[in-house]
């Protein structure tokens, strides 16, 4: 017991992806229990915020899903400013390889997931489901395998998930917006403008950047841009460079602050408010219907033949190497666990239907094919003799 808890309080990567199953589960149990009347209500009890005349009515589902998850994309976008600007996206040579493995890991999922549905175009609107790699579930999984895993290895997945979660922020602006209010827009324009011009300026307080921050998240909720986005923009407005070298950047201490947060709590709560998926009277017809098959497919099959596919193309022409002391048997490991798609393809399954009806068919397909990409990519790695695992040359 004492080694494990040495173990956890060393690997906080390992707590947070052990914390998001764990919710996942519950809320699965909860769902198919005499209980699922408490947890189905409980997610539908409204909460407001009320200034004045004006306020925000939502219920507890959507609390999390817009205000709670624009912090996880604050984090988001602080990791993926800090790996392009001094992390393994800084360079072209250093980006290549996960840049390359990324777009392919995006392009194949899709591709397999239309496929599936090319005979239901209502379900059409769902392609980019299985296209995001959930970051914290997938380096959770690594952290679990300890001294196995080679340091690129950890490297190359993190980068690649930086990039896939770039690749989702981009899809989800320009392909899951609602109709647009050009007052809220010119609101949240003033924002921008605002938190760039304190960048320029060097404000180094974290304060004024919340409170901007605050107003714009508002003001792109009432837009019809989903409001998480104002947390990508909040982040990319946050300085990189302190006042002078002792200090630690305002981006540095943010990001310190919120990863906590954002690890064992928000994301978890995530998990378990839209993981619930009601197993009454499922039989193989709701299973093998095109919709779950074509996200459960496109992570499990998609991810992992895009991410080794574009990979091998890659260092096969010279444009890039394999990570060092990372062979080919070692990647395919790790283009395993890239098809866990959890936390961003929920999110992204939410964005792409508002009907119900669809609801349990997307968390039918994002669980099984994460639950198969995460267990094979376990073992997989698990069982990779050492000398394998390590070895430059497969």
């Amino acid at each position: 017991m004492l080694s494990l808890r040495r173990f956890f309080s060393a690997n906080p990567d390992a707590v947070g992806g052990v914390l998001l199953l764990a919710a996942a589960a519950l809320a699965i149990v909860l769902d198919n229990s005499a209980l699922s009347g408490v947890y189905d209500s409980l997610l539908a009890t409204h909460f407001s915020v009320r200034l004045g005349a004006a306020g925000l009515d939502k219920p507890v589902l959507l609390w999390i899903n817009d205000g709670l998850m624009a912090l996880f994309f604050v984090l988001v976008g602080l990791e993926i400013k800090r790996e392009f600007l001094s992390g393994s996206l800084s360079t072209p040579r250093r980006a290549a390889l996960p840049l390359i493995a990324a777009v392919g890991g995006m392009a194949a999922p899709a591709l397999v997931y239309l496929l599936f549905n090319a005979g239901s175009p209502e379900n059409l609107r769902g392609w980019a489901i299985p296209t995001a790699t959930d970051i914290a579930f997938a380096v959770g999984i690594l952290a679990l395998l300890g001294s196995r895993v080679a340091p690129g290895l950890k490297i190359f997945l993190l980068a690649l998930a930086v990039i896939d979660d770039l690749g989702a922020i981009v899809i989800i602006a320009l392909f899951y917006t609602a109709d647009l209010s050009l007052t809220a827009l010119s609101v949240a324009g003033v924002c921008l403008v605002l938190l760039t011009g304190m960048n320029l300026a060097r404000v180094t307080r974290l304060t004024p950047y919340a409170l901007v921050g605050a107003v714009l998240w508002v003001a792109v909720l009432k837009s019809g841009v989903h409001a998480t986005l104002a947390g990508v923009a909040v982040a990319l407005a946050i300085p990189a460079r302190g006042r002078d070298d002792a200090d630690h950047s305002p981006l540095e201490r943010l990001e310190h602050r919120l990863h906590g947060w954002v690890t064992f709590l928000i994301m978890p709560l995530f998990a378990f408010a839209n993981a619930g998926v009601s197993l009454n009277g499922l039989n193989w017809g709701d299973l093998l219907a095109p919709l779950p098959l074509g996200i459960g497919f496109g992570l499990f099959l998609g991810k992992q033949g895009g991410v080794m596919a574009a990979s091998w193309l890659a260092v096969r022409t010279g444009l890039a190497g394999l990570p060092p002391g990372v062979g080919w048997r070692a990647m395919y490991g790790v283009a395993l666990l890239t098809g866990i798609g959890f936390t961003m393809s929920l999110f992204i399954g939410m964005l792409a239907f508002a009907d119900p009806a669809h609801a349990n068919a997307v968390r039918l397909g994002v669980l099984s094919g994460t639950l198969a990409s995460a267990v094979l990519g376990f073992l997989w790695l698990r069982l990779l003799p050492r000398r394998q695992a390590d070895a430059t040359h497969a």
